[in-house]
């Protein structure tokens, strides 16, 4: 793609834009390759109210708890005992890596600490509760 343009003596110049898009190119495919993916856990969950809520490190493992009791991680049911397989898999990868729980307001404390146990017993070193600001 080229742009013609007379000067003052009437002779033709060229710019010569392909460079530039190359250039657009290059950055489009550095920027694609260095976005994080947060991987969400496919279900709504109604979080609990906290006074104390603070925002957590971007990269994370999310696990949710419905109200119907199923342990959803990446839109799968893996109950609770597949809980430490997937920790356990992504602490293979970042030891430093924390878990967030997404728990329904109305799951059972039992079922909660159940999930906690298993994602200690995964390698997790930090485990979290999700909780809406009041």
């Amino acid at each position: 793609m080229r742009r013609h343009f007379n000067n003052e003596e009437g002779e033709v110049e060229n710019i010569d834009i392909s460079p530039l898009i190359d250039v657009v190119f290059i950055l489009l495919i550095f920027f694609i390759v260095s976005t994080v993916f947060i991987e969400e856990t496919g279900v709504e969950v109604n979080k609990p109210d906290a006074m104390s809520t603070q925002s957590l490190e971007k990269e994370s493992i999310l696990i949710a708890i419905t109200n119907d009791r199923q342990v959803i991680y990446a839109k799968k049911n893996i109950g609770v005992k597949g809980v430490r397989t997937v920790v356990s898999t992504a602490m293979a990868k970042n030891t430093n890596m924390p878990i967030i729980l997404q728990a329904d307001r109305s799951v059972p404390t039992e079922l909660l600490i159940a999930v906690i146990d298993e994602a200690k017993l995964g390698g997790a070193k930090k485990v979290n509760v999700a909780t809406s600001a009041l």
